[in-house]
């Protein structure tokens, strides 16, 4: 893991395209503003973590097939 320490204003580049800028300071947070091209998908790492649990989740269900559904009678 590379660390830096940039002050606010200061940016770093990640390869050709990606530029994360230090925008604030706020408590114990820091404000942080990424200008990436929009093919690029940005995600906070724990919503990925969660959206990869579901569906792992998914995964385990048991599979079934519309035919295998029966309508309800009255």
């Amino acid at each position: 893991m590379l660390v830096l320490s940039r002050k606010i204003d200061e940016a770093i580049i990640l390869g050709d395209d990606i530029k994360v800028t230090i925008l604030g300071l706020e408590d114990d947070r820091v404000r942080i503003g990424i200008d990436a091209p929009k093919d690029v998908r940005i995600f906070r790492e724990e919503l990925f973590k969660q959206t990869a649990d579901i569906n792992k989740q998914a995964m385990k269900t048991p599979k079934f097939e519309l035919k295998d559904l029966k309508p309800k009678t009255e």
